[in-house]
This record gives structure tokens, sequence and C-alpha cells, in this order.
């Protein structure tokens, strides 16, 4: 790594890590070649890893290394505990910086004293080649590029925060057992204490997951879209940003009333034409993402997006109502509390 002077703020980074393999060797090696030297690197191994725990020490960072396996928001936590720096920057095993990533995030808090924490985005070169995990990280870049730059939650693959602020808040927490959305939960009670959450569109990483139909399914149903739905009524939190813009609202009805109107075609046959209207709806609501799709990859390619868009559109709402239901069910639903 090679030393420099760029500014008086130091930068911690650190990395959960559990079974990383070849991905995260490729993480630690993009650290490497950073322009600003992080005044450490903090590998935090999630459980019975041994050959993560030997690929961070053999780089030379500071490891740690929890008994079982407690998901990343404990791991952070842990990481955080000992870490030096002015700024934590918290990134996955499985992504890689580019090498201005980590001198843009000291260069935005250098410049905006005021600023708690900032998030960056997945590049639009994602590092599998299948189908699925090109579109799923090209989607997720496309949703932080069109997102506000006045965030209103935070990042764990490309987060930076300010240290002494991540202490005051407790940190993440750790009723989230799994990757899951611990870093959205921290970022609205950042914003609920007044603080400000930057997105800095033009800082980088590079996302590597192998996406299948199953770890996307199981990943975006049970790990984000229902805890989030209940997140979203505890906090009362219905900002229209990221995936909760209001197009994405109409288009989860518009692929309801799709399916209604598909399955009454069978005895009434002129419903048809409503169907075909309501998928003109669907293309014109989300046309700027298809637009998006058809410049970084060309039409087969967005073709091809097109059943797994509307699926997303499905299980979200089908997410929506059960964990909505769920949340009503509890009974008790205090506001913004932090359940360690």
């Amino acid at each position: 790594m090679v030393d420099n002077n760029f500014s008086l703020l130091s930068i911690s980074v650190i990395i959960p890590v559990y079974k990383g393999g070849k991905a995260f060797s490729n993480c630690l090696a993009s650290l490497s070649k950073s322009l600003l030297s992080p005044a450490e690197v903090i590998v935090v191994v999630d459980g019975d890893d041994s050959e993560s725990y030997q690929v961070a020490e053999d780089f030379g960072a500071k490891v740690l290394q929890l008994k079982t396996n407690q998901g990343p928001a404990r791991a952070r936590n842990r990481g955080a505990e000992i870490a030096k720096g002015d700024i934590l920057f918290f990134m996955d095993a499985d992504v890689t910086i580019h090498p201005d990533t980590l001198e843009k995030i000291v260069t935005v808090f250098q410049n905006d004293p005021d600023l708690a924490a900032l998030m960056g985005s997945y590049d639009d070169q994602p590092g599998a080649s299948n189908f699925l995990s090109q579109y799923k990280n090209l989607f997720h870049h496309y949703n932080h590029q069109i997102g506000s730059e006045e965030a209103s939650t935070f990042w764990g693959a490309c987060g930076g925060i300010r240290r002494d602020i991540f202490g005051e808040m407790g940190g993440f927490d750790e009723s989230y057992r799994r990757p899951c959305i611990e870093d959205i939960e921290l970022g609205y009670r950042l914003k609920a204490k007044g603080y400000r959450i930057r997105l800095c569109k033009n800082i980088y990483v590079k996302h590597l997951k192998h996406w299948t139909p199953y770890s996307l399914l199981r990943a975006d149903f049970f790990y984000r879209a229902l805890p989030w739905t209940e997140l979203i009524h505890r906090d009362r939190n219905f900002v229209n940003d990221l995936n909760l813009q209001l197009s994405s609202r109409l288009s989860v009805i518009f692929i309801y009333l799709l399916l209604i109107t598909a399955v009454a075609s069978f005895w009434f046959p002129t419903l048809l034409l409503f169907g075909g209207l309501l998928i003109l709806g669907l293309i014109i609501l989300n046309w700027p993402v298809y637009q998006f799709f058809l410049k970084k990859r060309g039409l087969l390619f967005t073709l091809q997006t097109l059943p797994w868009h509307w699926l997303y559109y499905f299980y979200s709402g089908l997410a929506f109502a059960i964990g909505t239901a769920k949340y009503r069910l509890k009974g008790d639903h205090p506001t913004l509390s932090r359940q360690a």
C-alpha cells in the first residue's frame, strides 16, 4: 500500500467474513491497490472458518474470530470496538474496492464536517458473469444511481461512518443474526437522531457474488423484504427513495391486478385486453430501468430481465403483506428501539 498524507482523517476498514473463499481473497487484494492506505484493516471471522482466518492473517490484517457464527451485525460491532480510525469503513467480504474508493470517502468526510455517514454504490461491472448475477447487481447499481443524495439509510457493503457517532448509536442491532437489514436499521436510527447520511454515487465497489434463483429469492424475501417491512412499520418510515419509490409501489399493484386478470380471463376472455394495458403500464412505469439495461447490456438481456423484475414486484408485495400482518399481530410496537 502506498502511504498518502491526503487527509488528517484516518480510516479503519472492517470486514466480517464467513467462508469467504476466492471472493474474500480478491477483496483483500483490492485493498492492497488502494491509493490511500487505511490506518488498519480489521477482519472479523464469524465462526469456525480457519481458511478465511489464515487468508486475513497472511494479508496482515488485524484478525478477530468469533466462536460461533453470529451474523455480520455482531461481527462488525466487534471490529469497531478495536478500531482506531476516525472513520469506520464497512465492506462485505465479497466486494472489491476501486483504487480511489478510500481516498474519496476520506475526502467527503474531510470536506463536510457535519456529515455523520455515507454510502457508496456497486459499480456497473459485476464480478460474476451469469445472467442472474449481472441482473441483480446492475439493478442494485441502478437504484443507487437514481437515489436521493441525502440518503435515508445506511449500507454495510460500502458504508463509512464517523467512529464517535457509531459508538454513540450503539452500533448495529445484533438481534439480526443473518445478513439482513441491520445496516438499514442503523440508518433509520441515525436519521431519527438528526444525523445526515450522504449517498455518494461516484464511490464504487464491485460485487463478486454469484447469484442463483434460490440464493436471490431467499435473500430478497426472507432476509430483506420481510424484516424491512416490519422496520418500516416500526419507524413509520415510508420514504419515497431507493426500492420504496412510488413507481415501485404502483408496479406491485399492477402485478397483482395482472395475475387476477390472467386467472379471470379463463372465464372472461375480454379481460385479456385489460391485461395488455397492465403490461403496457408496467413497461411505462419502469421504462427508465429498462432503458438502463438496454444501454448497458442490449435488447436480449433487457427482455430476460422482465420476468425477474416482475417476480421481484410479486414477492415484494407478498412480503409486505406478510410482514405487515406479523407486525400487527405482535401488538407491542416500540419505535426506534434498539434490540441488543
